[in-house]
Formats: C-alpha cells, sequence, structure tokens
C-alpha cells in the first residue's frame, strides 16, 4: 500500500552557471512516510533536504525516479489542497494576519463560513488571536514563524510539511510549537519535519530519516536508533568506586560502560569481587550522536 508520501529512486541533479558541471542533490533517494507518524527528517546543510521536500511539492521535477504525494504522482496541483507547507524561510504577504490567513485560506478553495472558523481557530492554536488586525511586517521573526505555521494549518491538511519550523523559536515558543505539532498528530495529520535542532526531533518523532550527500544513510524508529548494541551500561553495589574505570557513584550503587564484547567479562569480575549485579542495559545514545555517527561514515 502506497505511503503518505514516497519516493522512489529519485536523483536530482542541478547545472552549474557558466560551466558544463552538474551537482547531485538526491542521489537514488527512496523513502515512504506512514500514514499518522511524524518523521524527522535530518542531515547536514546541503543534504539535500530542501530538494526533497521541493520535489514533493511540484516546484521542480526530478531528473529521474519518481515520486507520490498522497497517491498522485509529484505537481499534481489538486493535491496541494490537503497538504500544509511552512518553508525554512518565511516569506509572507504585508497584511493584517488575520486576512492573510483567508487569503492563503481562499487559494486553497476555501469559503466561508469555514474559512472565517479556520482562520479563529488557527490563530488561538498559534497565540497570535490577539494580532489578527496586526500587520505580518511588524511581527518579530518568532511570530512570523507562528502566523506561517497557521498558514500551513489553515486548509485543515492530512499532511504538513515543514522545514525548520521551529529555527527562530526561543525555547518557550519552541515548547509551544512541539505541542501544536503533537495535538495536530494526535488529530490525524502526518508530519514531515526537517530540522537541525535534534533535541526537538528526539522528543516527537516516532521515526528519523539521516540523509547525506543526497543517500538516505539510516532510516529507523526513534527509540530503536538511540539505543546501542555496541556498549552496555552495568549498574552494581557491594565493589568498590575505583573497580572499574570511567565509572560513577548514583546514590550509592556503581555505574559504568562495557563494550558488548567484554560483558560476560566485566559481569564475571563483579562477582568476583563479592558485588552484586543490579541491571544490564543497551547504552542510551542521544540523537545527536546517532546523526554524527552517520554522517561522518562510521555508521554505528
Amino acid at each position: 500500500m502506497a505511503g503518505v508520501l514516497d519516493y522512489e529512486n529519485v536523483t536530482k541533479d542541478y547545472g552549474v552557471p557558466w560551466s558544463r558541471r552538474r551537482v547531485r542533490a538526491l542521489d537514488g533517494f527512496s523513502l515512504s512516510l506512514e500514514r499518522g507518524e511524524i518523521f524527522g527528517f535530518l542531515g547536514p546543510n546541503g543534504a539535500g533536504k530542501t530538494t526533497a521536500i521541493h520535489l514533493a511539492l511540484g516546484f521542480m521535477r526530478p531528473s529521474s525516479g519518481a515520486g507520490r504525494l498522497l497517491a498522485q504522482p509529484f505537481g499534481n496541483a489538486s493535491t496541494r489542497a490537503r497538504v500544509g507547507f511552512l518553508a525554512e524561510n518565511v516569506a509572507l504577504y504585508h497584511r493584517p494576519a488575520g486576512k492573510l490567513l483567508r487569503f492563503y485560506g481562499a487559494l486553497n478553495r476555501m469559503s466561508e463560513p469555514l474559512l472565517r472558523q479556520r482562520c479563529h481557530e488557527v490563530l488561538r492554536e498559534v497565540e497570535l488571536e490577539l494580532e489578527a488586525g496586526r500587520n505580518v511586517g511588524k511581527f518579530s521573526r518568532g511570530m512570523q514563524q507562528r502566523i506561517g505555521l497557521a498558514q500551513a494549518l489553515i486548509n485543515d491538511p492530512e499532511l504538513l510539511i515543514l522545514d525548520e519550523p521551529t529555527s527562530a523559536l526561543d525555547p518557550l515558543a519552541r515548547v509551544s510549537m512541539r505541542e501544536l505539532l503533537l495535538e495536530a498528530n494526535r488529530a490525524g495529520k502526518t508530519i514531515f519535519l526537517s530540522s537541525h535542532l535534534l533535541s526537538e526531533i528526539e522528543l516527537i518523532c516516532h521515526r528519523v530519516g539521516i540523509l547525506n550527500k543526497g543517500r538516505l544513510v539510516k532510516v529507523g524508529r526513534t527509540a530503536e536508533l538511540l539505543v546501542s548494541r555496541d556498549h552496555y551500561e552495568v549498574t552494581a553495589r557491594g565493589i568498590a568506586a575505583d573497580s572499574f574505570e570511567h565509572s560513577q557513584l548514583r546514590d550509592g550503587q556503581l555505574v559504568f560502560t562495557v563494550p558488548a564484547a567484554s560483558q560476560r567479562e566485566a559481569l564475571e569480575r563483579v562477582w568476583a569481587l563479592g558485588g552484586e549485579v543490579l541491571s544490564v542495559n543497551p547504552l542510551r545514545r542521544t540523537l545527536e550522536e546517532v546523526f554524527v555517527s552517520w554522517t561522518e561514515g562510521k555508521g554505528a
């Protein structure tokens, strides 16, 4: 069964001005989004993330390969009315916030009285209800980001495609944005989220994909990617604090990390010292550690 967003062996090349040379932004890229998930799309600058998004929305065509958005080929105009999109660099017409949302809603073929109702709802959701009459050209960068999200939500889309939605927000605004996205997901929306803020991705995404130099180098469920199978964390008691290197005391218990290959040897040493093993668990990593590993080619 087709996903909400499918890339099938997509390659995209760009010509270099005043040169015969071509640059490959995407190279045999394949990915399928599952309905109802929040998918984190990660990669260094220049990895090809924005190119992948623009292809899905029909802003450009692939050099080879194909894709489908909501079961229709990339570029299908009628499908766009079922998608909400927030670009990385928000560029909005300088109109009062309420009128701006009505304009974008009308572009999605929305009509009264639903359009008026949705404007009130989304302004309240992004906490800009009191700013409806204020020109967005006077908004701060963070407020523009929130009104940008409002225009992405105005048509009650099935799929949200967001490119760096929290880049200009302060910590409190990021928490608010996170809750908005989780609420949208609970309402049944699928979310494709590109971001450099890995801590945010780690908190809300069901799956993540890592793009590097135009290739998808890793994709998987977030919880599984954050668990290391190469190292284990051992918790023991009844042994001296210096029994193992790089150990630490937590509530009177000794905690240390060992490579998987040395796990049995470490446990036997605890027992030989008269200690008790309380737990042995795979070491949990941060998403940043996973990201760095795969983009540097270590693939761990």
